[in-house]
C-alpha cells in the first residue's frame, strides 16, 4: 500500500510567537472539555479520535523546526488517549509538542483536549472537540448526530479554506503601530510543583445579561470592567499612588465574526481595554463606558486590518527572512519579554454561547474552557456559556486568591447568584 503523503504548513502569523517564547517549565496551551451523562469508554474514545484526526490536518500536527521558521507537519496516526491529570494544563514539554501538539484526556464522564496554541484558537479547538465528542456518542450510544453547529463530518475531505492563514488574506495596505504603557502586574507566592489552582464560577446567563443590559453593555464588556475594577482595588491597597500603573485586560476577539473566514487555524486579534488610575476615582459606570468605547474603536474592520498589516509586515521583512531560526527565537523572546506580558494584567477570553445539535446536547452536562497562566502573569480567565449557564474559569499560579475573591465579591455585589467549585471541590472561594 502506498504511504499517504503528509501535509506540512507554515505557522500562521499569530502562531509564530508561541514556539519562540516557550520555556522549559512553560508552554502556551489551553483546554476545552465536554462532560457527558455517562462514564467514558477509553477504547471507544480512541476509536472516535482515530476517525476524527484525518478531518483536521491543521490541528492533528506536530511542530517541527526548519532552518528559518518552525512549521506544522501532519501526524501519521492519532495519539493515544490518556486518563486525565490531577489538575488541568500540566506542562506540555516541547519534545511532546514536536511529536503531537495536542492531547486527548478522559476522566469519569469528561472528555478534554489540550492544545498548543500555535495549532488552533479556542474557536477552532471547540469545533475539533465537538466533532470528536459527536463521533464518540455515535459509537457509544448508537445515535446519529447531524453535522451542523460546529460538528464536522469526519468522512468529508478537509477544505482548503480551513487550512488557510487568513491573517495574510485580510491584512490592510497600511500598518497601524501602537505604543502601550506597562500595566500593573499582580505578584504572589508561586504554587509548588507547577500546580495551577482553578476556581469555576457558575452563573445564570439571563441574570448576567440583564445586568449588562441595565448598563447598556455587552456581557463581555461588563465582565472585563468588573475585572478592571478588581485589579484597581487590589493595586490601590498594595501600591503607593505615585507608583500605580494602568490596569488593562487582554481580550481575544474571533475575527471570523468580522471577516468571512472558514479557517480552522488561529484567527484571533487582541484588544486591551483598560483604565489608568491617574484619571482619578472613576465610578463603575464611567469605567464601563470607557471600556465600551475603547473596544468599539479597536474592533472596527479597518483598524483590525491595519493592525494585521503591522504584524504581517514584520515577518515579511527580508532581513528577518534571512535570519536562521535560532537567531529569530532569541529576537522574538527578547521582544516578548520586553512587551508581551507586561502590557496587560490578565487575559479574559470569552468563547460565547456554545451551540451544538440537539441530539448531542441532550447528552452533554457542561462545557469547559480553561486558559493556562502566562510565564510571568499569574492569573488568567476563560468564559463561555452553555444552555442557561455561564461559566467563568479563573486560574492562577500563585497561592493567594486575592484577585478571585475581589472579582467574585464585585459580581455578588451586583446581585448575581454564583455557585463556586475548584480543584478542591465546592467552596474554593470563601
Amino acid at each position: 500500500m502506498k504511504k499517504r503523503q503528509l501535509r506540512w504548513m507554515k505557522l500562521d502569523n499569530s502562531a509564530k510567537l508561541y514556539p519562540a517564547t516557550k520555556r522549559r517549565d512553560w508552554s502556551n496551551i489551553f483546554r476545552l472539555s465536554i462532560t457527558l451523562d455517562g462514564m467514558i469508554d477509553p477504547w471507544l474514545l480512541q476509536e472516535a479520535l482515530n476517525k476524527t484526526v484525518r478531518r483536521f490536518p491543521s490541528i492533528a500536527v506536530r511542530v517541527r523546526a526548519g532552518v528559518f521558521w518552525y512549521y506544522l507537519e501532519e501526524i501519521e496516526r492519532a495519539p493515544r488517549v490518556k486518563q486525565d491529570h490531577s489538575y488541568p494544563l500540566t506542562h506540555m514539554p516541547f519534545d511532546d509538542i514536536q511529536r503531537c501538539a495536542f492531547r486527548v484526556l478522559y476522566y469519569k464522564n469528561r472528555i478534554a483536549v489540550e492544545f498548543f496554541h500555535a495549532i488552533a484558537d479556542g474557536n477552532s479547538g471547540l469545533i475539533f472537540l465537538k466533532t470528536l465528542t459527536a463521533k464518540y456518542l455515535e459509537l457509544s450510544r448508537s445515535i446519529k448526530i447531524p453535522c451542523e453547529q460546529g460538528v464536522f463530518d469526519v468522512a468529508e475531505q478537509p477544505r482548503e479554506e480551513e487550512l488557510r492563514d487568513d491573517f495574510l488574506r485580510y491584512a490592510g495596505k497600511n500598518p497601524l503601530k501602537q505604543s502601550e504603557a506597562t500595566a500593573y502586574q499582580l505578584k504572589g507566592t508561586p504554587l509548588p510543583n507547577g500546580f495551577r489552582d482553578l476556581i469555576i464560577a457558575e452563573l445564570d446567563v439571563k441574570e448576567v445579561l440583564d445586568v449588562a443590559h441595565e448598563y447598556k453593555a455587552t456581557l463581555t464588556e461588563l465582565l472585563v470592567t468588573v475585572m478592571i475594577q478588581s485589579f484597581l482595588s487590589v493595586q490601590a491597597e498594595r501600591v503607593p499612588p505615585k507608583k500605580r500603573r494602568p490596569v488593562k485586560v487582554l481580550v481575544p476577539n474571533n475575527l471570523r465574526r468580522i471577516f468571512p473566514s472558514e479557517t480552522l487555524r488561529n484567527f484571533v486579534l487582541y484588544v486591551s481595554p483598560g483604565i489608568d488610575p491617574k484619571l482619578g476615582d472613576l465610578t463603575f459606570e464611567q469605567m464601563l463606558s470607557d471600556v465600551h468605547h475603547q473596544m468599539a474603536l479597536e474592533l472596527t474592520p479597518y483598524r483590525i486590518a491595519a493592525r494585521i498589516r503591522s504584524n504581517v509586515g514584520f515577518e515579511q521583512m527580508w532581513v528577518l527572512k534571512l535570519l536562521p531560526l535560532f537567531l529569530k527565537n532569541i529576537g522574538m523572546k527578547i521582544v516578548y519579554n520586553m512587551n508581551g506580558e507586561k502590557k496587560t494584567c490578565i487575559t479574559m477570553s470569552n468563547l460565547g454561547a456554545v451551540k451544538m445539535p440537539q441530539e448531542m446536547a441532550a447528552h452533554v452536562q457542561r462545557v469547559g474552557f480553561t486558559l493556562g497562566t502566562q510565564h510571568t502573569s499569574p492569573n488568567n480567565c476563560a468564559i463561555l456559556s452553555f444552555g442557561d449557564k455561564l461559566y467563568i474559569e479563573l486560574i492562577r499560579s500563585i497561592q493567594e486568591p486575592v484577585l478571585e475573591q475581589r472579582f467574585i465579591t464585585n459580581l455578588r455585589d451586583m446581585g448575581l447568584h454564583i455557585k463556586l467549585s475548584s480543584n478542591y471541590g465546592y467552596g474554593g472561594v470563601q
